[in-house]
């Protein structure tokens, strides 16, 4: 059984799975920020390209698992499959939202 998550992480799920960088991006603040690799990304522009780049270097689906909230910030712990060694793996999610309750911040672990 999935977990119940905020609506937002509902859509970036549900685009992700879409392989669709746009409605992805669209999930982000204007200045939201991304970690993931070892890399910074920071607002939407950029965080589209860095979908579009994942999307074609792995094609990558993800099923949340489970979900937990501290200290203002959410957790999400997710199956990852893909073209990449070691798939399906579980990642970390950790992501902050804006007043207006989209992404702000994403950690990739």
């Amino acid at each position: 059984m999935q977990p119940k998550l905020p609506a937002i992480l509902d859509r970036y799920f549900a685009a992700q799975n879409a392989l669709d960088a746009e409605a992805m991006a669209a999930c982000f603040a204007p200045d939201g920020k991304v970690h993931d690799e070892g890399q910074d990304y920071v607002g939407r522009d950029a965080i589209r390209e860095w979908k579009r780049r994942t999307i074609t270097k792995y094609g990558i689906s993800i099923e949340p698992l489970e979900v937990s909230d501290a200290a203002g910030s959410t957790t999400v712990i997710a199956r990852v499959a893909g073209n990449f060694p070691g798939s399906p793996t579980n990642l970390s999610y950790r992501l902050g939202f804006s007043a207006d309750g989209l992404i702000d911040t994403l950690e990739i672990h």
